[in-house]
């Protein structure tokens, strides 16, 4: 049997006595045809079975139709959620994402973005630390960033401080003798820092007893697990006898704290509450549900993405209008309260 053979332009401009300009100009400027034009072009593919042959697109107009996304890691099922929140805006933008993990290293994730470009991405979504935003200006794309130091470029991050308000709130109104903030050592240029800086405020305006354990937990499971129950062998000893409310700064670390107070006391002990931030799946799928403040990742991940497509639309104007600054929009946070509190 014979192969098909694949419809060409030359065949479309025959069967529409269009030229073969005016068909390419269909595919790369539809807005400069008539809506008359646009509609006979648009059933003459479909009478003609039309392929679109995406590589000759590319290579014909430089266009890729591909996002680069740089992610630290996979394993805070926040950055999970998130990517996958990220891929499903496929469905409204048409834009297709090359991922890469960075695993916190600079010098791998610079080659990462070298590889990415590359590709020809048309944008670039930073969720990794490791690159100062002042650096990725060079790259001449458009960028936007999730919860990362956003000074110089475009971002899209949770209301932290709020989230940081919410927290403690919700502790200190079940009466608990202490909170306890437990966090990664974090730059006030970063978002998250947000998180501390409202559970301080909450604690020194209400004169609870508090405090910050700052750990450096990105080093996978075995490190994190080690670290947290070192934690509670201290909290049971400073604080035993006291209601101890504690806040833990992500989901995958709170449920981590929950599965090892379980461990050692073969229960959730009535004298602790837990709230972790994020609401990411983990916190719903816990072995008792987490209170959580709840980031709009959904949200976070289509307002990150319409804002890179709204500068890469941009780009494509034949006078385009950079921004004077960078933008940043904010997402307030909610609050979830589940039974490690509401027991």
């Amino acid at each position: 049997m014979a192969q098909k053979k694949n419809v060409t332009f030359s065949d479309i401009a025959e069967y529409t006595h269009f030229s073969k300009t005016t068909i390419s100009r269909y595919f790369n400027n539809p807005d400069s045809l008539t809506l008359e034009n646009q509609a006979i072009i648009s059933d003459a593919l479909v009478k003609l079975n039309y392929k679109e042959n995406k590589v000759a697109r590319i290579l014909a107009n430089g266009k890729t139709e591909f996002i680069g996304v740089i992610i630290p890691n996979l394993y805070l099922h926040y950055y999970s959620e998130m990517l996958n929140q990220i891929l499903s805006t496929y469905e409204t933008f048409g834009y297709k994402f090359l991922v890469f993990v960075g695993n916190e290293k600079k010098e791998i994730e610079k080659r990462y973005i070298q590889e990415l470009l590359a590709y020809k991405i048309e944008g670039l979504i930073v969720l990794s630390h490791t690159i100062p935003s002042k650096s990725l200006t060079a790259l001449s794309i458009p960028i936007v960033s999730i919860e990362r130091e956003d000074e110089y470029i475009s971002s899209v991050n949770t209301d932290n401080y709020m989230g940081g308000v919410q927290a403690a709130g919700l502790l200190a109104s079940h009466d608990c003798g202490v909170l306890l903030h437990i966090n990664s050592p974090t730059p006030e240029n970063i978002p998250a820092y947000g998180r501390i800086k409202g559970f301080l405020e909450v604690c020194e305006k209400q004169g609870v007893n508090h405090r910050i354990l700052y750990r450096d937990l990105k080093d996978g499971y075995e490190s994190t697990q080690a670290q947290l129950m070192e934690i509670i062998d201290v909290f049971d000893k400073d604080y035993a006898g006291q209601k101890k409310g504690v806040f833990v700064s992500n989901d995958t670390h709170a449920n981590i704290f929950l599965n090892l107070l379980f461990r050692k006391h073969g229960r959730l002990p009535d004298d602790y509450l837990i709230v972790g931030f994020d609401n990411s799946p983990i916190s719903r799928e816990a072995v008792i549900p987490i209170s959580t403040v709840g980031q709009q990742i959904d949200k976070i991940a289509f307002e990150a993405v319409n804002l890179l497509v709204e500068q890469m639309n941009e780009r494509k104007k034949r006078k385009p209008a950079p921004l004077d600054e960078p933008i940043h929009k904010i997402i307030p946070p909610m609050l979830i309260r589940r039974e490690t509190t509401e027991r």
